[in-house]
């Protein structure tokens, strides 16, 4: 089956997550503020893990302070936290405590079922569905195994996160498409987000706006309202 978006044939379909597959209020209102809530008993009860010793020498490292003890780390943890910035140690923090909340069943993850009932047709369709996202990779993959339609993980074949570089960055687009090999114009991206697509826009990605509420955007991109109205043409 051939796939094809505006002239050139499609191989890739390339996912952003919140505010794209999944309500932004859902990682704003109930993901942020569990691990907000749990980020520092957490880390002190789980000091003797490797993964959290290297989380806390990131940490020193990124703010510039190699003497800082953990109380200190923590302090900088949570600012950062708070400020929603895109530090690859705080998403892998959250995205640990996270888990823990999903094994236990207190989280439950919201995916939009337009976007599933779209992602499992293309899927279908031979297409091949990857994920970019400023969450980790174990926090996305957590995100589509726990949602309420059940596991989408086996949709996915490709994970980045930030270790791949900034979403509003061209660059990091061009390394996608080299990891997935294939070319730039061979990937759709999907985001609500004007700066992603227009880095993506830059890369010779063929690009799709999801504004739901339809509100007034930056660029003059394509925008839709839902998955289903993406215009996506299978042969």
């Amino acid at each position: 089956m051939t796939v094809t978006y505006q002239g050139n044939r499609l191989k890739i379909i390339l996912t952003d997550i919140e505010g794209t597959t999944t309500d932004i209020s859902f990682v704003h209102e109930v993901l942020f503020p569990y691990s907000a809530k749990h980020l520092s008993d957490w880390v002190r009860n789980h000091l003797e893990l490797p993964i959290i010793q290297d989380i806390l020498q990131q940490v020193r490292e990124i703010s510039g302070q190699s003497n800082l003890d953990v109380e200190s780390c923590l302090s900088q943890l949570i600012i950062w936290h708070a400020e929603d910035r895109k530090i690859t140690p705080l998403k892998t923090l959250q995205g640990l405590i996270w888990q823990e909340g999903y094994n236990s069943g207190e989280l439950k993850a919201h995916v939009y079922p337009d976007a599933a009932e779209c992602l499992q047709h293309w899927y279908a369709a031979g297409l091949t569905l990857a994920v970019y996202s400023s969450g980790s990779i174990d926090a996305q993959k957590l995100l589509f195994k726990n949602t309420l339609m059940g596991d989408l993980t086996p949709l996915f074949s490709m994970y980045f996160d930030t270790t791949t570089g900034s979403k509003i960055e061209s660059q990091s687009y061009l390394t996608i498409a080299d990891e997935l090999l294939v070319l730039p114009q061979e990937i759709l991206f999907l985001s609500d987000s004007s700066k992603e697509l227009a880095a993506a826009s830059a890369a010779n990605l063929n690009i799709c706006g999801l504004n739901r509420q339809m509100t007034a955007v930056a660029h003059n991109f394509m925008y839709v309202k839902n998955f289903l109205q993406i215009p996506l043409k299978l042969l």
